[in-house]
């Protein structure tokens, strides 16, 4: 009686056919493709948001902007400006906060025009071919 090792290796022996399908695509649903791009455009916009906070705590943990102050100041010929005054840190959150909801709807809408646009050129282009192939 033959062990299973010995069938698998006489399985991997046998050559395997390639077989290949050729679809087209010819349609994309809308709102399919609304919430996928909904979704992505959301996780830009947290990642936005925490980079834009992270690098704005950097900067201010390593005294980058008490740099930016002293030449400035000295620049300027006032000792009361000060650049975390002008982009604190709330300010700075609050503004991340609005891009990234105005990047989300552009983001979204833009999908949306995507695919109706993509619908709409099948008509003529007839979609995209697309090949799947079995190894």
């Amino acid at each position: 009686m033959s062990s299973v090792a010995e069938k698998l290796q006489r399985k991997d022996s046998r050559s395997v056919s390639n077989r290949q399908v050729r679809l087209r695509l010819v349609y994309v649903d809308f709102w399919s493709v609304v919430k996928l791009s909904f979704l992505i455009w959301l996780c830009l916009g947290i990642v936005l948001i925490v980079a834009s906070l992270l690098i704005w705590v950097v900067l201010y943990s390593t005294h980058v902007f008490d740099r930016l102050d002293g030449a400035l100041q000295d620049i300027l010929n006032d000792k009361s400006f000060s650049i975390t005054d002008s982009f604190g840190l709330s300010k700075v959150a609050l503004f991340t906060f609005v891009v990234a909801i105005l990047d989300t709807i552009v983001g979204t809408v833009l999908g949306a025009i995507a695919a109706l646009l993509y619908n709409l050129s099948v008509r003529f282009t007839g979609g995209v071919l697309v090949g799947f192939q079995n190894n």
